[in-house]
C-alpha cells in the first residue's frame, strides 16, 4: 500500500499539516505549486479584484507546475489545501483532473482562518471520478490531526 500527501499551501499551515500526515502514514510529499505562484495581494479575498477573486468566480484552471510520476501506484492520497469560497482553490481541481483516479482511496483535509469542510468533498468529485473519498476534515491542531489520522488505520 502506497500512500501520496499532496498539498497546496500558501502560508504554510497546510504545508504543517501535510507534513505531520507524512511522519505518521509515511507517505511520499508532492507540492502542488502554480505556475504563477499566488503574492499576498492575490489572496486578499476582500479585494474584489484579487487573483484568487477572479478564477473562483471565472471557473478558471491554474496550471500546475510539475507532475507526479508513477500516479498509478498509490492507493491511498490525501490532499490537503486552505478553504477558499467553501471549497478546494482552483489550483486543486486543476491538479486533480490531470489524473487518473480510478480505485483510489481520498482523504481530504484543509486548513481555514472559520470556515467548516461544508460540501468541500461534493465539490472536488468530480475532479477525482473513479476515486472514492473516505473522509474530509478542517485540522486545527496536532492532536485533532493525529486522532484523525488514528481513526483510518
Amino acid at each position: 500500500m502506497k500512500t501520496l500527501i499532496a498539498y497546496f499551501s500558501v502560508g504554510g499551515r497546510t504545508k504543517k499539516v501535510a507534513n505531520a500526515i507524512k511522519k505518521v502514514t509515511e507517505g511520499e510529499l508532492f507540492e502542488v505549486v502554480p505556475v504563477e505562484p499566488y503574492s499576498e495581494g492575490d489572496i486578499k479575498w476582500m479585494n474584489p479584484l484579487a487573483r484568487c477573486n477572479k478564477e473562483k468566480i471565472g471557473k478558471k484552471d491554474v496550471p500546475v507546475a510539475g507532475k507526479i510520476e508513477n500516479f498509478e501506484a498509490y492507493d491511498t492520497v490525501y490532499i490537503g489545501f486552505p478553504i477558499w469560497y467553501y471549497g478546494a482553490p482552483n489550483v486543486i481541481n486543476t491538479f486533480c483532473k490531470d489524473y487518473d483516479w480510478t480505485g483510489k482511496k481520498v482523504y481530504l483535509f484543509a486548513t481555514s482562518g472559520g470556515s467548516e469542510i461544508g460540501k468541500t468533498a461534493e465539490k472536488l468529485q468530480p475532479y477525482i471520478k473513479g476515486a472514492k473519498i473516505i473522509d474530509a476534515k478542517v485540522i486545527t491542531g496536532k492532536d485533532e490531526l493525529l486522532a484523525w489520522i488514528g481513526s483510518h488505520n
